[in-house]
């Protein structure tokens, strides 16, 4: 554990590259509208998910791609577009990353925030989804349920995950009381699921490979799956008829329980996976028994989706009987009213402390002890509110000529992490003060990977430090303007990822306090510093000869309740990421854009506005446009630039390779794709230091301006 104050909240982490646990201290988030902060007093370990996970971070990279060929393929497809040296380091940087986890558990409301009325301060709540092993939680009220009175053992309600996802397995398999259900694997799921279906007044009968039977769980019969005599049983004990259900329980890399679910069936049954095993599934017992087979989709409907997880948008019940949350309900319901009871399923409690030997026990086992249910418990320090983390440095800083420009990030999201911080660490010219966010785990990741010597959830404590010269923010795109204007009022240099902002209002008050201003603005858009593009510029003299230009960005697939999509949180492709084209292109030009429009396609199959042509007009007779698509193949380079100019063409392939065409053909490729990133923080700390003007945030402003009044009209 790294830290200097030790009284302030911690969250666990698995390391996926090494398999390590580490508990990090972190600032307790804070709330957000239609969402709680609750205080955790117990979470489940997962003896089947959380294992698996452990278990594959621990092994070497030959075993990690063994079992993952679905991301070796992508790493392929990347190293074709990006090249290996690009790839490898994305991928190895990926695996570097903490990983926050846990995922059911129980605790207090602290504060509920606008839009919540189901809960309130101080009221006791089962917590799904969001509910990582954390002293202090934010949890969206869909994932919350009250503990109701009846139920006296706090400690059960914490399973309501596990109670979830077999209540949605139990609806997925349309099982009808007085069925006989088979369940095929006894961990601690199996446990769970076959004691709802008794409950429910279902005969169960349980497989496993070993007898795991328990007094409590009460099945009609336990067979062993592993007996060549399994479906005779089965027969036997169902009248010759053959199981009603199946539901798949068991985490097995092995095809056994499809194969053995497909015997036991009766005619035209249900199999419904919750499990994880191999799925190869045979079409002669599926079509001789007309059988139906079903994944139930974790906790229920309103999984992975934001507009339920995040903005608390319920499902009517007259279409959707049990969301995610209703089947918490239901878990504690039953817990409620005494038809189930989990007491004996409770093996291990360990203080949240001792986090790494829950843990170690799951994976290497050293004591042989036998487990089921695993919690981990929470002690009630007051300390843990703290809104700021200072942190030792565990590895001393690399040295930096000059002064070095003292950082304070605002947001810590996947482009933070993956790109902008490690770039930044790389050059040496930026001393990693501060970072702020509103939610405890991005910033314990960031911190964990580079080290800030505090963290923080209140970003103004970054805006009134003055150890901080640069105020870096990489949030989402609609609080852009709000935190440049704020952080330019306070006298500090502004570096944002672009977009600059969302609207033309919004882009009027930041020139407004960007004249007013001390201190420089930036915004992240760094192809115009690639080493292409301005080898582009060299051999082609665009600022001196006018040219035509031509960009192709064939940006993929993003699905539309994506964030970025959303017109008031992102702004939708075109704003987000296409302001870089247009940047570029102004930076090859060097003369102002007199004329922008977009042309959007019509595709009902892609109906989010991001598939476009922008047209640009420049005052030196230059044009130019800008193909944006999400209907190209991932295998297609994701970014071309041509430029004709006086008899002689450039074409640049995703910046990874350059060929020039004149009267000779030359080609230039790089072993590393390069966007221009590190380029551009070497301008930035150049302008900080007085070598340079900063000249290209004017073209920033005026193409963010013309496409904003292009998309407004």
């Amino acid at each position: 554990m790294r830290g200097l104050d030790k009284k302030v909240m911690k969250q666990l982490f698995l390391s996926v590259d090494s398999g390590k646990i580490n508990i990090a201290d972190t600032p307790c988030p804070v709330v957000k509208d239609n969402m709680v902060i609750v205080e955790t007093l117990y979470s489940v370990v997962s003896a089947g998910t959380e294992r698996t996970i452990a278990s594959f971070g621990g092994k070497n990279l030959i075993r990690k791609a063994i079992e993952r060929p679905d991301q070796v393929r992508k790493v392929t497809e990347k190293i074709s577009t990006d090249g290996i040296l690009t790839t490898m380091e994305a991928a190895f940087g990926k695996l570097k990353e903490p990983m926050p986890m846990g995922y059911s558990g129980v605790g207090r409301v602290v504060e509920a925030g606008r839009g919540v009325s189901k809960v309130s301060r101080g009221d006791l709540v089962a917590m799904v989804g969001q509910a990582y092993h954390s002293e202090v939680n934010r949890v969206g009220h869909n994932l919350v349920e009250k503990i109701p009175d009846g139920v006296d053992d706090i400690r059960q309600a914490a399973f309501c995950a596990l109670g979830g996802i077999a209540l949605e397995g139990i609806h997925q398999a349309e099982v009808i009381p007085g069925e006989t259900v088979a369940v095929v694997g006894l961990g601690l799921l199996g446990h769970m699921t076959a004691r709802i279906l008794y409950a429910y007044g279902c005969d169960v009968i349980g497989f496993d490979v070993a007898d795991k039977t328990l007094p409590d769980t009460r099945l009609k019969a336990f067979i062993n799956s592993a007996d060549d005599h399994a479906a005779d049983m089965v027969l036997s004990l169902t009248k010759g008829r053959g199981v009603d259900k199946v539901i798949i329980t068991a985490a097995a890399d092995s095809n056994a329980p499809i194969e053995l679910s497909e015997a036991i069936t009766r005619d035209r049954a249900v199999i419904c996976m919750i499990g994880v095993t191999k799925m190869n599934l045979d079409r002669r017992p599926f079509y001789n028994k007309e059988l139906s087979f079903k994944i139930a989709r974790s906790y229920g409907a309103g999984r992975y989706d934001a507009s339920y997880e995040e903005e608390g948008v319920d499902y009517p019940i007259g279409y959707v009987r049990f969301t995610e949350g209703r089947n918490v309900e239901e878990f504690l319901r039953l817990l409620a009213t005494k038809r189930l009871d989990l007491s004996d399923l409770i093996t291990h409690v360990f203080p949240f402390e001792k986090a790494p030997d829950a843990y170690e026990m799951l994976t290497d086992n050293p004591g042989h002890e036998k487990y089921i249910g695993i919690l981990l418990e929470y002690g009630q320090d007051p300390e843990k509110w703290k809104s700021t983390v200072k942190h030792a440095r565990s590895v001393a800083r690399k040295k930096v000529p000059g002064k070095a420009i003292r950082l304070g990030l605002i947001g810590a999201g996947n482009f933070a992490r993956a790109s902008l911080l490690p770039v930044m660490q790389e050059t040496g010219l930026f001393q990693f003060r501060g970072i702020a966010t509103t939610g405890g785990s991005a910033s314990a990741q960031a911190n964990e990977m580079f080290s800030f010597e505090y963290t923080t959830n209140d970003h103004r404590q970054l805006l009134e430090d003055d150890k901080v010269d640069l105020i870096a923010i990489s949030t989402r795109h609609n609080s852009h303007a709000k935190l440049i204007v704020e952080a330019l009022e306070a006298g500090k240099h502004v570096y944002c990822e672009k977009p600059l902002c969302l609207s033309a209002e919004e882009l009027e008050c930041i020139k407004a306090a960007y004249e007013k201003a001390d201190g420089e603005l930036f915004c992240g858009l760094n192809r115009r510093f690639a080493p292409l593009v301005r080898q582009i510029r060299r051999t082609l003299q665009t600022e001196k000869i006018p040219a035509v230009y031509s960009y192709i960005a064939n940006a993929g697939f993003i699905p539309a309740e994506h964030w970025v999509q959303d017109a008031k949180k992102g702004g939708g492709r075109i704003i987000g990421e296409a302001c870089h084209f247009i940047d570029t292109i102004q930076s090859l030009d060097g003369s102002h854009l007199t004329g922008l429009q977009v042309h959007f396609a019509e595709n009902e199959a892609y109906a989010m506005k991001d598939n476009a042509v922008i047209d640009l007009q420049f005052e030196s007779g230059a044009v130019g446009t800008i193909l944006y698509t999400s209907m190209g193949s991932r295998k297609y380079p994701k970014e071309q630039l041509r430029v004709f100019s006086n008899g002689t063409v450039c074409e640049m392939n995703n910046y990874v390779s350059l060929t020039t065409y004149s009267a000779n053909r030359h080609t230039e490729t790089k072993l590393k794709q390069d966007k221009g990133i590190r380029d551009e923080y070497q301008y930035i700390a150049e302008v900080l230091r007085g070598e340079r003007k900063n000249e290209a945030i004017a073209d920033a402003i005026l193409g963010c301006g013309m496409l904003l009044g292009a998309l407004e009209k």
